[in-house]
């Protein structure tokens, strides 16, 4: 496990254990608040003897940003803590949660021991949390998820933007459409760090171009699966039409993770197009007019040859199937090397 320290009183803990989920923990006077747990025991209670032996005060907050198990196992262990989360992070757990640890348990031998804990405390639309001269704005943040929350830090201008912020959105189990709104939000709060989801701390000079980068990988991201749509081609045709790259993002954060995060992004857009007309209509609308601006033909794809020529082809309808990955049950990942 990594750990760095952003502010006096304010850390970030990275596992290295599962995709470089993230953890924080702010100290106070009063106590501390603990922002998202990591999925296994081992790295979660060296989370908490480093802050218990800090923080005289003790644990007494745990926020979940969502109800996702890397970000949520680790609850069973802050006995003496509240936990809050929005109120759709209980309903998730309550539905989903068990179902999902079983299987986990199955998977994973280090994780036998973990027990689903649930929020003590749980709000809509935004609350704000006072301790200890701190003030932490706790928001809805939907997209990754649909019960997904920011943390603003106000005195530091950190937000904790959990997943709604990571090396590509990812959205199999949320909406394209509200994390393009959710990210439009963080766009408006004057900002110093940005700790996301997964992966490395965000600094003040890259804040803008990181969460731009996000609003112009999901627009990407929906226009290709829309332009594959025009031209017939099958779910497997556009994932090998469509790395991770050419919506603008790189495929080595995570150790590579991203592209398959990135191919879940596209089957899942694919069938919720297919099931939603109007949708894809509007899409497909937005691509043959930027198309036609650039003097393409909708539904072909531009390659450049070895001549450095450029050739258009268009793209013939084939069969076949492919199943959109889900974050379940977390397996263990090298989580590579963090700079200090």
């Amino acid at each position: 496990m990594h750990r760095e320290r952003i502010s006096d009183d304010v850390y970030v803990f990275t596992s290295g254990m599962y995709a470089q989920v993230t953890a924080g923990a702010i100290l106070t006077p009063d106590g501390a608040i603990v922002i998202d747990t990591l999925p296994f025991p081992m790295e979660t209670r060296q989370v908490i003897d480093y802050v218990e032996r800090r923080c005289p005060g003790g644990i007494r907050y745990v926020i979940y940003t969502h109800y996702h198990a890397d970000h949520t196992y680790g609850g069973y262990l802050f006995r003496n803590a509240q936990v809050i989360s929005h109120e759709l992070c209980r309903d998730l757990l309550l539905t989903r949660g068990e179902a999902g640890l079983q299987l986990a348990r199955q998977q994973n031998a280090s994780l036998a021991e973990v027990q689903l804990r649930l929020p003590d405390l749980v709000f809509s639309g935004e609350l704000t949390l006072r301790l200890g001269g701190k003030t932490l704005v706790l928001t809805h943040s939907p997209g990754h998820t649909p019960d997904g929350i920011t943390v603003y830090l106000k005195e530091d201008k950190i937000l904790f933007a959990a997943d709604t912020v990571m090396p590509v959105p990812y959205i199999v189990d949320g909406d394209a459409d509200a994390m393009l709104k959710s990210l439009a939000r963080l766009k408006t709060l004057p900002l110093e760090n940005v700790v996301q989801g997964h992966g490395e701390i965000v600094l003040r000079g890259e804040i803008s171009e990181t969460i731009n980068s996000s609003i112009g990988y999901l627009n990407k991201m929906q226009d290709a699966v829309a332009s594959a749509m025009i031209a017939n081609q099958s779910r497997d045709d556009l994932i090998r039409e469509y790395d991770i790259e050419s919506c603008g993002r790189s495929r080595i954060a995570l150790n590579g993770l991203v592209q398959q995060l990135h191919a879940a992004n596209l089957i899942t857009t694919y069938d919720r197009f297919s099931m939603d007309k109007a949708r894809l209509s509007a899409r497909m609308r937005a691509v043959r007019a930027a198309d036609k601006k650039s003097g393409k033909s909708a539904g072909k794809t531009t390659k450049t040859t070895a001549a450095g020529k450029s050739s258009t082809t268009r793209k013939s309808s084939t069969t076949g199937k492919s199943a959109a990955a889900r974050k379940t049950a977390p397996a263990r990942k090298s989580a590579g090397t963090r700079r200090r």
